[in-house]
């Protein structure tokens, strides 16, 4: 009884000396920077990459002309697609390839408030995590914190637009086909879900992209407590 009261206790004592060590070396690497000032500046540049990836996909060829997050179909689908095109359907697939992308630039400005919401709910586990977590740390704790909500959000805007475009219904029956024989994932196969879930991936990419341009060059971010922070990161 006394060595497993011994050992919890040392386990205890070690994750407070791990707590205590992250601190020191946080507070170290922020030089000057209050706590305070590091929050701020971390909110801002969340904020300020938040809209500008708004501001960058909610417009016209904001997907469609961008390769980084433009919505093809999905996998067996974008192959049988071409076969179409040889048919002579290749105006229809376009037609529906161009109204996938259009829905996505219309639902992304609907976000901005969740985004935005997000960022200043943020918690000091969120900015640990952000600040120790990789390229990737922005990217998901944007997902984690919006993703259930922004798809409800985005589908019905999908949906109408989807609905104009006669091979919406189409693919739904055959990519539901296809899914049954492994050629389609599951969640790909309502092409509602699928634009809805790629617009999501999409937005998030541009906004871990804009962060990390804010921390390169805090500078050219224009912002006073974005410099002192990540100036002082570097």
């Amino acid at each position: 009884m006394k060595r497993r009261n011994f050992n919890h206790a040392g386990a205890s004592l070690l994750s407070l000396l791990v707590l205590a060590t992250y601190r020191q070396a946080y507070a170290l690497s922020l030089g000057d920077l209050t706590q305070a000032e590091a929050g701020t500046g971390l909110k801002t540049a969340l904020e300020k990459g938040a809209l500008t990836a708004i501001s960058l996909l909610g417009k016209p060829d904001g997907f469609l002309g961008n390769p980084k997050v433009r919505i093809g179909l999905p996998g067996y689908l974008e192959d049988a697609s071409k076969l179409l095109k040889n048919f002579g359907q290749g105006k229809r697939i376009d037609e529906l390839v161009m109204a996938i992308n259009r829905a996505a630039e219309s639902a992304v400005p609907m976000g901005k408030d969740l985004l935005v919401g997000a960022v200043q709910s943020m918690n000091v586990n969120d900015a640990k995590n952000i600040l120790t977590g990789g390229d990737t740390s922005v990217t998901t704790f944007f997902a984690d914190k919006t993703r259930a909500p922004l798809g409800i959000k985005f589908l019905p805007v999908v949906n109408q637009a989807t609905e104009k475009v006669g091979l919406a219904g189409k693919y739904n029956e055959f990519a539901g086909k296809a899914a049954s024989f492994g050629l389609v994932k599951k969640e790909d196969a309502n092409i509602q879900q699928y634009v809805t879930g790629r617009t999501l991936d999409g937005l998030y990419l541009i906004i871990g992209e804009e962060e990390r341009k804010i921390r390169r060059d805090p500078v050219g971010s224009g912002s006073a407590i974005l410099q002192k922070v990540f100036g002082a990161l570097k």
